[in-house]
């Protein structure tokens, strides 16, 4: 035996033990065992749980299981009523809604009131609270010309006309309202709570009060967070779990060790474990309707302005191989911008009327970035940084990327894995060359999707532009003739494709393992990935 295997037997001893004495100290908060503590593993600290500035998928779910809109998402993404006692009186125009609010408190014993959510929405729409998604409150009276210093904050259509009753006027009738209301944004804030902590708000659990499900009890950044009942919340009845453990782990094989051992009761399922779980009764598909794409720094590098070498970048993925042997995970290839989930009316789904491709070619790719260069007046592409998470997952993602474009480009990438708030900051900020991100559904409308393209988007990292599709999508936004909008959000994408405003890579879907004492936990495809409400532990031994 050589020295070299002799080594790499001990380092692969040490691994083992080293993963395992960190299984000893993994879910150390949970305290007392009554039966029904949950232990979860979640690949990324939430960035921020201030329903007002949260951004995230990660910040969404938790957000979900601590706090209650008027309505709440079903495990079938259908809204079901939460903090609104029955069905509001709506107008006969479809703009005028009101609610009349259930007897509620919030995890202090103060009752959840209607001024909760004026306060709130209103904050939201606040030009100094710098919200990324307050074009979601657009859809009230006056709630752009609010945030855009053209009207006062009493003129905007969400009023508390007593503690139990909320006007809400729109701007235009929306055939989805009640599924928008589901969404975090729209979660209801305590005034003494946020002007109390301030900047600290929603940083610390012990900064915050909740009226969900649970509250946040612990919650040690970039380690864990813990769930405690949430014993003034209004439906505790159906509360079963007492605790729950949440640890954030990135590493693929310390997650399966984990669970393994007993340590923990879920786990992401990586694709290097595929094989060894593929007759798995515990493995399961968490479906989701996340669109991935690379993203283009257009914001003043000639270099990704030019449509031409965008559409090289894209032309150079073989998505299919990509999907095979990198993800492994049941995502798909892409048919558009817009997810395969989504319906475009309440009987056909948008991608059943139109569908595009996106093709691997090599030679054509090459091509049309010489004709780009040539155009922007530059002999050689330039070294180009991808910027993307920190999780083995996204790890092993980039490092086939660059292979690609190093082969079927002839482009030197430079691959720069950062934490995720790190990743979503820098994208902001504009802090990378390209940037591999995704967005999931909001709500069950093809908008959720396009509105983020739009030139005045936050979201819209790389900054493309195009007048027509922000015309288009502006129109669809407030039209009530559905058969036109319909082909204004058509036409909107198309512009989007056809220009590589993003290069498309799949339609992600993941693979878990649970435990089968685990009951009645549904996981969601549209908004925030599951709720914690009604699972149990059942029958563990």
């Amino acid at each position: 035996m050589s020295k070299r295997i002799k080594f790499s037997s001990v380092f692969a001893v040490l691994l083992a033990l080293s993963l395992v004495l960190s299984a000893c100290n993994f879910g150390s908060n949970s305290g007392s065992d009554d039966g029904q503590t949950l232990n979860l593993i979640e690949l990324q600290e939430p960035p921020s749980l201030d329903s007002a500035k949260a951004t995230d998928a990660v910040s969404f779910t938790v957000l979900d299981n601590v706090m209650e809109g008027l309505y709440r998402a079903d495990g079938k993404d259908q809204p079901v009523l939460a903090m609104a006692a029955g069905e509001p009186k709506v107008s006969e125009d479809q703009k005028t809604w009101t609610f009349t609010l259930r007897d509620a408190k919030w995890s202090d014993g103060k009752p959840v009131t209607a001024k909760d959510f004026e306060y709130a929405w209103k904050r939201v729409l606040d030009p100094k609270t710098a919200s990324e998604y307050v074009q979601m409150m657009y859809v009230l009276e006056n709630g752009e010309e609010y945030n855009k210093g053209q009207a006062k904050p009493e003129d905007v259509g969400v009023k508390a006309v007593d503690d139990k009753t909320l006007e809400v006027k729109l701007k235009v009738a929306i055939p989805y309202f009640k599924a928008l209301l589901t969404f975090p944004t729209f979660l209801p804030q305590r005034q003494d709570i946020v002007e109390k902590f301030g900047d600290k708000y929603a940083l610390e659990a012990k900064n915050m009060v909740f009226n969900g499900a649970f509250v946040l009890s612990d919650w040690k950044h970039e380690k864990s967070f813990q769930y405690k009942k949430n014993d003034q919340y209004w439906d505790k009845g159906k509360v079963k779990l007492s605790t729950v453990n949440v640890n954030i782990v990135k590493d693929n094989a310390q997650a399966i060790n984990l669970y393994e051992t007993g340590k923990t009761d879920f786990t992401f399922l990586g694709a290097e474990f595929l094989d060894k779980y593929k007759n798995s009764k515990e493995k399961f598909v968490i479906e989701e309707s996340s669109v991935w794409y690379l993203e283009f720094n257009q914001r003043e590098k000639d270099f990704f302005k030019n449509s031409k070498i965008r559409k090289a970048f894209s032309l150079a993925v073989d998505r299919q191989k990509m999907i095979d042997s990198v993800l492994k995970n049941g995502s798909t290839l892409p048919e558009g911008f817009v997810h395969s989930a989504i319906y475009a009316t309440p009987d056909k789904k948008y991608r059943d009327i139109v569908k595009y491709e996106f093709p691997f070619d090599p030679a054509q790719a090459k091509q049309l970035l010489a004709e780009g260069l040539k155009e922007i007046g530059m002999d050689k592409a330039p070294t180009v940084e991808l910027l993307t998470d920190d999780t083995t997952r996204a790890k092993r993602q980039a490092e086939f990327l660059k292979e690609q474009f190093r082969v079927n480009l002839g482009v030197d990438v430079q691959i720069a894995s950062v934490t995720f708030k790190e990743r979503l900051e820098r994208g902001k900020s504009g802090k990378f060359d390209i940037v591999m991100g995704g967005w999931s559904a909001d709500y069950n409308d093809p908008l959720t999707y396009l509105t983020i393209m739009k030139s005045d988007e936050s979201y819209n990292r790389g900054k493309w532009t195009n007048e027509e599709f922000d015309k288009l999508v502006r129109a669809a936004t407030v039209n009530e003739n559905y058969e036109e909008r319909l082909e204004q959000l058509k036409q909107a994408e198309k512009i989007l494709m056809d220009d590589t405003g993003v290069a498309m890579l799949y339609y992600r879907n993941q693979m878990g393992l649970k435990k089968d004492y685990v009951k009645n936990w549904p996981w969601r495809v549209i908004g925030a990935q599951y709720s914690l409400k009604e699972v149990s532990i059942e029958g563990k031994k």
